[in-house]
């Protein structure tokens, strides 16, 4: 995806893009012609440079260098590159959401969580993103980013994120994360049927008031699920969205 992508070239728009992948369907083949319909001479040489440019990026594997050169509506395009080195995020708060009462984190085959009051700690937190290349998640530009920033005090790393909901809005998918997932076929266990944030508060409240554990653990079933489902919502509205733009 990321090697037939041109979209970060200058003045390349998706119908320029469009119309660049029927003479070259990658950054190899558009090396190798000499010429290309549209393109000047003079703006083929710059676009030469600046694709040699993200090869090296590319064949370094360096994930920050390639997102800086994307549009950042574009970074979608470096999942399929470096999902194997994403971190699936969501986190759970209190009413007023400034207090996080947990934070999820999947890679893909573990989960960890963080909560209040066990194992919720800045540097924990830190040692855990540092190890990734992306971070996924569902509104997570307008929300769960934020506020871990406010929370801990830049604690997030440098590094690339993908905003699903940003991908799901261009796909015609709305309504919230709980509804996309019903759409598209992504189920959840039973007993967290009809939950959605605003539960996930109550539950910790319950929680603090009584100590019973029933309510801590369906609450971190709850964030489970929440991060459990990003990966395969990444797969499918990454995939179609790629679709879209390749066959307008």
């Amino acid at each position: 995806m990321i090697e037939e992508s041109f979209i970060f070239l200058p003045e390349v728009s998706y119908k320029t893009e469009n119309q660049i992948w029927s003479q070259a369907k990658n950054w190899t083949s558009f090396l190798n012609n000499q010429n290309v319909q549209g393109v000047s001479p003079k703006r083929k040489f710059l676009y030469d440079a600046q694709i040699r440019k993200a090869q090296k990026f590319l064949s370094n594997e360096d994930c920050h260098a390639l997102a800086n050169v994307f549009p950042k509506r574009e970074h979608w395009r470096l999942y399929n590159q470096f999902k194997d080195e994403a971190v699936f995020l969501d986190i759970e708060t209190t009413m007023s959401y400034g207090s996080i009462t947990v934070i999820g984190l999947y890679d893909g085959k573990e989960v960890k969580q963080l909560v209040k009051g066990f194992n919720l700690d800045k540097d924990l937190l830190a040692k855990e993103l540092s190890r990734y290349k992306l971070i996924i998640t569902f509104n997570g530009a307008s929300f769960d980013l934020p506020v871990i920033q406010r929370y801990f005090k830049n604690v997030i790393p440098n590094i690339p994120h993908i905003d699903l909901r940003g991908v799901c809005t261009r796909l015609g998918w709305t309504g919230g994360l709980k509804k996309i997932e019903q759409q598209i076929g992504i189920a959840r266990p039973e007993e967290l049927n009809g939950m959605a944030g605003g539960d996930a508060v109550i539950l910790w409240d319950k929680f603090m008031h009584t100590q019973d554990q029933e309510y801590l653990d369906k609450l971190l079933l709850y964030n489970e699920q929440d991060i459990l489902n990003l990966k395969p919502l990444a797969n499918q509205s990454i995939s179609r969205l790629w679709g879209k733009i390749r066959n307008p």
